[in-house]
């Protein structure tokens, strides 16, 4: 198992997206809780689960909050706006697994909240740039019709050059025990 520190195990989540492979088959997997389960699509989110009690989704009845995803550059990537519109399209695939796992897609979200960083070391263009970029991102994965979205402004994310945190609802009724 990936044993790294608590803020560290996160920060390496959040910079890098939760996509690590599937480890022998154990993924994605679940977890029951009352009136629902939590959701853990990959080893990287088991990690974060065991070590600093991180759940990447958890489902509610007919609904599944997913947990913040940051995009932003890596070490050594860009920080412009091709660069970023890579890097909000890898949060938007790490969404897009732990979707799957739950036998959903981008279809079945209701809602998103982003968290905006718009004057942050993670990204050089200006607030109107970013938001278009992400944008146009978001709109690969996300065809109409649209969902409900707030976009909020804030001074910083765990990720020190993280630049936005997508954060997402979908409507997910159980069908026959599983959906």
């Amino acid at each position: 198992m990936l044993k790294l520190a608590p803020t560290a195990l996160l920060l390496a989540i959040l910079a890098t997206g939760a996509q690590a492979q599937p480890a022998g088959g154990a993924f994605p997997k679940t977890i029951p809780t009352a009136g629902g389960e939590v959701v853990i699509p990959t080893d990287r989110a088991q990690a974060a689960y065991d070590q600093i009690h991180y759940a990447p989704a958890r489902r509610a009845g007919d609904y599944l909050y997913i947990s913040g995803v940051i995009a932003g550059p890596r070490a050594g990537e860009g920080r412009d706006a091709a660069a970023f519109k890579d890097q909000a399209r890898r949060a938007f695939r790490t969404i897009e697994a732990t979707l799957k796992a739950e036998g959903l897609t981008f279809a079945d979200v209701t809602m998103i909240n982003s968290f905006h960083v718009w004057n942050g070391p993670g990204f050089t263009g200006s607030r109107e740039e970013q938001f278009a970029t992400f944008s146009a991102a978001k709109d690969e994965f996300m065809p109409a019709p649209h969902p409900a979205w707030t976009a909020v402004g804030t001074t910083g994310l765990l990720a020190p050059d993280g630049v936005v945190e997508i954060q997402m609802i979908a409507y997910a009724p159980k069908r026959g025990g599983r959906r």
